[in-house]
């Protein structure tokens, strides 16, 4: 059976850094025949900046958020798919601001029990992803720290993709050892 990954670039740029480093690793999934669907997060419509703490969705039987907005059917696919790829350029030492609005959206697919200390999620057992890039050496140590741990505490496996030293929006071009680390990782997780 297929696997069905779901990724989201997060990227205002269209054919920069990270618009390349999806192509290259969608392209190592499709050699398996993935189903991939790619996301553009920068673009999506939203009605609030990230989670409100409305607690609303804690609610609901249903792993989902209650804003009606493009997030919330992204949020509802990565409950689907076997894999969750997120590609983000490095910013201040974190995820673009466009991912952030949907990670923090992510609190919709876990339910908590605090009396009983008990998290029930829909992404355990996933793979999480992640694909970073920044333009000089330093600082992606920081971003995957917190995907690794968002994965570890959801119990999905956890890969990423960090190219350091990527340089100025679509310079990753002309790097093909990492082109190639690309469509490996694609291939792996697929």
């Amino acid at each position: 059976m297929p696997k069905k990954i779901l990724v989201l670039s997060a990227s205002p740029v269209k054919n920069g850094n990270t618009a390349t480093l999806v192509k290259w690793f969608v392209e190592g999934c499709r050699k398996k025949r993935a189903k991939v669907e790619v996301v553009q997060a920068a673009f999506l419509k939203y009605k609030s900046n990230g989670c409100t703490s409305c607690r609303a969705c804690q609610k609901l039987v249903k792993y989902e958020c209650v804003i009606n907005d493009d997030a919330k059917p992204v949020l509802a696919k990565m409950a689907e798919v076997d894999v969750i790829v997120m590609a983000t350029p490095l910013y201040f030492y974190g995820a673009s601001a466009q991912l952030k609005l949907v990670m923090d959206r992510m609190f919709s697919l876990y339910k908590w029990d605090n009396q009983a200390g008990t998290t029930e999620t829909p992404l355990r057992g996933k793979t999480f992803v992640l694909i970073a890039s920044a333009f000089e050496d330093i600082g992606l140590d920081v971003l995957e720290k917190v995907f690794a741990i968002t994965a570890d505490y959801s119990e999905m496996k956890f890969e990423s993709l960090l190219v350091p030293n990527a340089g100025e929006s679509g310079d990753v071009k002309k790097m093909e050892d990492v082109h190639k680390k690309a469509v490996a990782l694609g291939r792996k997780v697929a």
